[in-house]
């Protein structure tokens, strides 16, 4: 007898054709797992890869109704989906994780602050605006880093507030201001929920981001921390997730303060750039743990394998166009350093388009080989 979960079993759907669901269906393919997919583009990162493809919005609540009538388990690659869709289609009996009502918090920035102080999470101090001059009843907080309350992401839809003159700048449009945190990390925890109630998180990830791009540039692992601290962050991120009932895979984005204070900064309901290291440093990847928690499967062992180094391959400034990787065969030659293209045909500048992970039994020797891998690597346009 066939396994209700998986083989030939189970239609599992995807919103979303990004990167993030073409490693999902990688992870997947082990287990047999067939998964459904839907975007605006065959030409999607999983267009090619998907059991099934369909082409339709992941906003519009009729593409969502149809593609998921079908299918017995739905998940997102993004947040940004029609709830209204995913909630009828939870009503009329299909499994959809995380939970629309979740999906809904979080694709709110400004319910999300809510969130955590109802809940006695620590985050920055935050103030909701609905526009741009009542920034103007805040001066005596400057500086602080004005959200967009829907549809930022990768850095976008931020915007830093420095002075009174930068508000002219800012979004004139519904939005969170929140205190200028003087941290002297960003760390991350990716952790997961399955309907058992069963709880794993991964070790403890530190972000090194790209001023000018406003996204991560490199991710260490382990994280340069001590013991302490590293037992706290995982502590918070189960906090959430379990405050939040969600079932499913959360990324939770942290500061760590001057004063080793965590504070939450925003939490994603899905796999993660954070844990794209996980597919070689760790003995689970952070994909086949999302897709075991949705379907109730039993959590796998998220101990660390090695040390490990995530390198994102971002398009180069003033080059648009048809893909080429300057520098390939220099990085393929070096040991530990593993692949992974996202499948996107054009490259623009910022796009990412892939990563580079380095693992190594040192963490420092890791560093020092992904930043001349960073070097050696550069996406750019024929």
């Amino acid at each position: 007898m066939k396994n209700k979960w998986y083989g030939e079993g189970i239609k599992l759907g995807v919103l979303g054709g990004g990167q993030l669901g073409r490693m999902l269906i990688q992870s997947a393919i082990s287990y047999d797992v067939r998964i459904y997919a839907m975007d605006s583009s065959k030409d999607a990162p999983c267009g090619h890869l998907a059991y099934e493809f369909t082409e339709g919005s992941i906003t519009n609540y009729d593409d969502v109704m149809k593609f998921g009538s079908d299918k017995d388990v739905l998940t997102v690659e993004i947040e940004n989906v029609n709830v209204d869709a995913l909630e009828e289609l939870e009503k009329n009996g299909k499994k959809v994780f995380p939970q629309p009502h979740i999906l809904r918090l979080i694709q709110d920035k400004g319910l999300q602050k809510q969130f955590y102080q109802t809940h006695q999470i620590p985050t920055s101090p935050f103030h909701l605006l609905n526009r741009r001059d009542e920034m103007r009843q805040h001066l005596s907080e400057l500086p602080f880093v004005q959200k967009l309350r829907k549809g930022g992401y990768d850095g976008k839809g931020v915007c830093m507030i420095n002075r009174e003159e930068d508000i002219i700048a800012g979004f004139n449009a519904p939005s969170i201001i929140e205190k200028k945190i003087p941290f002297k990390k960003e760390l991350s925890v990716i952790v997961a929920r399955n309907e058992n109630g069963e709880t794993k998180a991964f070790p403890v990830v530190e972000c090194e981001f790209s001023k000018e791009l406003n996204l991560v540039e490199f991710l260490f692992s382990p994280a340069s921390i001590s013991d302490e601290i590293e037992k706290n962050a995982i502590a918070l991120a189960k906090k959430v997730i379990n405050e939040l009932g969600l079932v499913g895979l959360l990324a939770v984005e942290m500061f760590l303060t001057q004063n080793d204070e965590l504070l939450v900064n925003e939490v994603a309901p899905r796999t993660h750039n954070s844990g794209h290291h996980t597919i070689e440093s760790n003995l689970i990847s952070q994909f086949e743990q999302h897709f075991r928690s949705i379907l109730n499967l039993p959590l796998g062992s998220t101990d660390m394998v090695k040390a490990g180094v995530m390198v994102n391959l971002i398009g180069e400034q003033g080059h648009s166009g048809m893909a080429r990787y300057e520098g390939m065969e220099k990085i393929l030659g070096m040991s530990g350093v593993y692949v992974h293209l996202y499948g996107k045909q054009e490259t623009r500048p910022g796009r990412k388009m892939g990563h580079v992970t380095i693992t190594d039994d040192d963490i420092d020797k890791a560093k020092a080989k992904a930043r001349e891998v960073q070097k050696l690597i550069k996406v750019k346009a024929f």
